[in-house]
């Protein structure tokens, strides 16, 4: 099984509590997260269920909660049949002001050779999906 990392990270006005906040309103998931509807629990061992498709094509991306330190960072593990893997976001704030948010993948590919083949090209859009959701997220936050 190949492992892949793939990450993105942006800079907000808003404070770091507050991006954190609106980070981890999982049902808010679907205002700035391209494609994806969420929900799920809080802390350590909560496990979160997120839906990404269009329509009636997608996959259930199901997690567990690893780490979870209260407007500072989150950290999953992907338990679902399609993502497998690791994931974590990370708020902290600016010199003078604002904050920066990091979100970071590492996934195990399925498929072997074929998966990792696969990846030269998902994996760049990947990023651009996930910079695109950081942007709106920040927004939503107020920065």
């Amino acid at each position: 099984m190949s492992q892949v990392a793939v990450s993105a990270d942006v800079s907000s006005h808003a404070p770091a509590d507050r991006v954190f906040a609106v980070l981890t309103d999982w049902p808010r998931h679907a205002e700035w997260m391209p494609f994806t509807r969420a929900e799920g629990g809080h802390g350590v061992g909560a496990t979160l269920e997120g839906r990404t498709g269009v329509g009636p094509v997608g996959f259930l991306d199901t997690m567990v909660i690893t780490e979870w330190l209260p407007g500072r960072r989150v950290a999953v593990r992907h338990t679902g049949r399609v993502v497998r893997g690791e994931a974590w976001f990370e708020t902290g704030p600016l010199p003078g002001g604002g904050s920066t948010v990091v979100w970071a993948e590492r996934l195990d590919l399925p498929l072997g050779p074929l998966g990792r083949a696969g990846w030269v090209v998902v994996g760049p859009l990947t990023r651009w999906f996930m910079r695109l959701g950081l942007r709106r997220l920040v927004r939503l936050a107020g920065g």
